[in-house]
């Protein structure tokens, strides 16, 4: 889990990840971004998802976890797209 960011980047952000859009269907990991104060749950951590749409800022997740499917708002600095093989 990340508990805390390198000194050279700490308390910043990153613009291009702040303002990063997804499409439907983009396949997403969510990490963390420990700069931006939000009650985050830890067990998300790492977690892979698929993007179902947008609302306001925030991306609606499906994220598969137990063997029951959730959905989850979560703001794009705190996703990372990933490739599907």
């Amino acid at each position: 889990m990340v508990r805390e960011k390198k000194i050279r980047t700490r308390g910043k952000l990153q613009l291009s990840k702040y303002f990063q859009e997804f499409k439907e269907g983009a396949s997403v990991a969510v990490i963390r971004e420990p700069s931006v104060n939000f009650s985050f749950p830890r067990t998300l951590q790492g977690m892979t998802g698929v993007v179902e749409s947008k609302r306001g800022g925030a991306y609606l997740v499906k994220i598969n976890t137990q063997g029951k499917e959730k959905k989850f708002l979560i703001h794009p600095i705190h996703l990372k797209k990933i490739k599907q093989i």
